[in-house]
């Protein structure tokens, strides 16, 4: 990340460290959720942005996340998180791991599909069997005990938990971009038959970035089943990998930072419109307002909202995208 995009999302997570300050019972767990949210989004950033594969099947490591945690967390004494939480995530990891080796010899929409497929797989494993309590779910009977005497039951403490692994996800992806396994991704992300044709093998590069996707989505869903107290296969359906997919395309697709402006625009958008206050008994077809809203967004923001500032200095100085292309051209 340069200066100008490190700053803000400096400046992001300063805020929500002082939010608590001002927020309420309902808007810290909003909020906390959101970041939840904004991790997963992330997991999937890695894969669509920076790798060029767009996966439709997030949703199946974030819920797999989630279920360990609570099966992992038992009915006796309380584990530790320090175990708990990497445990979680393995287990999200070696599905992705298991998925991405298979999926990732097919390419284009057969690799959508591929991954829907396995994801719909570990929707119907723990809908219809007794694994995960079938279509009632699993409720987190035993929380998780923290270091330094901190309680994992309290929602601040969750909050700066949840906050803690939003910064440190973001800094790893940054560190990982700008490394030379990034610029390896970025490469396969542009043209993958030049990237072999110069001696790199792509599967391994792939593979790796899909199975640490996993791992990340699987501490999101961790955080959830933390936060939440509650899983049910919901949280492996497409709707969730779909939602994600919108967020990244709404805060726009290529960016860090695009993962978190959008997965917080899209909690803003369904906050707005599912407002009994403002709508009414309208409120409750709350989502044709967010698609008709987001369809909107796309076709006025092609590059997201992370492209509105440039967009407004555009229209101040009376630069056409076009020119701005040939200004960087020459510059360079």
């Amino acid at each position: 990340m340069n200066k100008s995009p490190f700053g803000f999302v400096v400046v992001c997570l300063v805020l929500l460290a002082l939010y608590p300050l001002v927020g309420g019972e309902y808007g810290l767990g909003l909020v906390a959720k959101t970041m939840i949210y904004a991790i997963a989004a992330l997991s999937l950033e890695l894969l669509v942005g920076t790798t060029g594969l767009v996966c439709f099947g997030q949703a199946a490591f974030f819920g797999i996340g989630a279920y360990a945690a609570v099966l992992l967390s038992g009915q006796g004494d309380a584990p530790t998180l320090f175990w708990l939480m990497p445990a979680s995530m393995l287990v999200a990891g070696l599905y992705a791991l298991l998925v991405g080796a298979l999926s990732l010899r097919t390419r284009g929409v057969y690799f959508i599909m591929v991954t829907l497929a396995f994801a719909q797989m570990a929707f119907f494993v723990v809908h219809d069997t007794p694994l995960g309590g079938g279509t009632d779910g699993i409720y987190l009977n035993v929380m998780p005990t923290l270091a330094f005497g901190l309680d994992a039951a309290d929602p601040l403490t969750r909050y700066f938990l949840v906050l803690l692994c939003l910064a440190g996800v973001l800094a790893l992806l940054a560190q990982l971009l700008r490394s030379r396994y990034g610029h390896a991704l970025a490469g396969i992300r542009v043209n993958e038959q030049r990237m072999r044709a110069t001696g790199f093998s792509t599967y391994p590069y792939k593979l790796a970035a899909f199975s640490l996707s996993g791992l990340i989505a699987g501490l999101a869903g961790f955080l959830f089943a933390l936060q939440d107290g509650f899983v049910n296969p919901e949280l492996l359906s497409w709707h969730l990998s779909g939602s994600l997919l919108i967020m990244i395309i709404l805060g726009g697709i290529g960016h860090l930072r695009g993962a978190l402006i959008g997965a917080f625009a899209f909690a803003m958008l369904q906050e707005f419109f599912q407002s009994d206050a403002i709508f009414g008994d309208h409120a409750k077809h709350w989502h044709l307002g967010l698609g008709l809203t987001i369809i909107v967004s796309v076709a006025l923001l092609p590059k997201g909202l992370v492209g509105v500032p440039q967009l407004v200095v555009n229209r101040i100085f009376g630069r056409s995208p076009n020119a701005v292309r040939e200004q960087t051209y020459e510059r360079h």
